[in-house]
């Protein structure tokens, strides 16, 4: 169990919201360590998933939206590249512009890895009991509404 800690000074917080925030750390530290496809670091795994989902980008913008600097993200794609699961290629509409893009290696294990995630979680619900599990088939659309409405993410 966890320890709360509270400031006696400032205001109460919402500890539903704190509830939830914990549950959400928890819940993310267990999908990462359920998927070991290729062996990648977090931030492998961020860059791969992101060029999986959205498609290819230029590499200031893979850099921008993982929150990375652009001389580390240059050298996370390197070391990408020399693992065969990215490349970059031309942009067709910018001459100057390079594209960094998944191989059919690296999205072979983008889709590992979100199948291995995928089980861990289904195994994780199925150990609730059916009302949790209803609990959780309405909240998380409801979350995943809420955020994309919010538009800053």
């Amino acid at each position: 169990m966890h320890k709360r800690v509270m400031d006696p000074d400032g205001p109460r917080r919402d500890t539903s919201a704190d509830d939830l925030m914990l549950a959400v750390e928890h819940l993310v530290r267990y999908v990462r360590r359920s998927a070991t496809a290729g062996g990648l670091s977090t931030a492998a795994s961020s860059a791969l998933g992101r060029l999986g989902r959205e498609g290819p980008q230029r590499l200031t913008e893979l850099a921008r939206a993982e929150n990375a600097t652009q001389p580390n993200m240059t050298q996370l794609v390197t070391r990408m590249e020399r693992a065969g699961l990215v490349r970059r290629t031309a942009d067709h509409t910018d001459g100057r512009g390079v594209l960094v893009e998944a191989t059919e290696t690296g999205l072979e294990v983008f889709r590992q890895r979100r199948a291995e995630r995928s089980e861990a979680l289904g195994l994780l619900l199925e150990r609730l009991p059916e009302a949790e599990r209803a609990a959780v088939r309405t909240a998380l659309p409801a979350l995943t509404r809420a955020i994309e409405e919010d538009g800053t993410r």
